[in-house]
Order: structure tokens, then C-alpha cells, then sequence
């Protein structure tokens, strides 16, 4: 993990798009202005997250809804595979 200090108003660059400033600290919170392209997604930790155990939650629930489908299809061919 890169480790950096910066004072109010200072910024961070991140490659040739992505502008991180400082822009107040009020007590132990500190507010952040993030400039990127419009299809660089931009979440707080624990949204991303959530986001993401969403997504495999569906996933696994997409397979399950495949592999019922398989065994419907299966007994209706007559346990027959061609």
C-alpha cells in the first residue's frame, strides 16, 4: 500500500485521468473531490462490496436456475441424452 500525505487542497493523480483533492478535514472525516472519466466507476468500500456479493449471489443463483432447467429437460427426454 502507497502511503501519502496531503494537506487540504493538495491532490493525488492517479495515471492520466484520475484526480484525487482534498477538499475539507473536519475533525477525523475528511472530504475527497474525485475527477475521472465518466466509465470509471466510483464506490465507497463498503457499496462496492455489497455490489459484489450481489453479483455472485445471482450468479450462483443463475446456475442453480440452469442445472433445475438441465434435470426438467433431462426427465422429459426421458433421462435420454442425444
Amino acid at each position: 500500500m502507497l502511503v501519502l500525505t496531503r494537506k487540504l487542497k493538495e491532490a493525488i493523480q492517479i495515471g492520466d485521468d484520475i484526480e484525487i483533492t482534498i477538499l475539507s478535514i473536519n475533525g477525523d472525516q475528511v472530504k475527497l473531490g474525485i475527477s475521472a472519466p465518466k466509465q470509471v466507476e466510483i464506490h465507497r468500500k463498503e457499496v462496492y462490496l455489497a455490489i459484489q456479493d450481489e453479483n455472485q449471489q445471482a450468479t450462483l443463483a443463475s446456475k442453480a436456475s440452469l442445472a433445475e432447467l438441465y434435470q426438467q429437460l433431462k426427465h422429459l427426454k426421458g433421462g435420454k441424452q442425444s
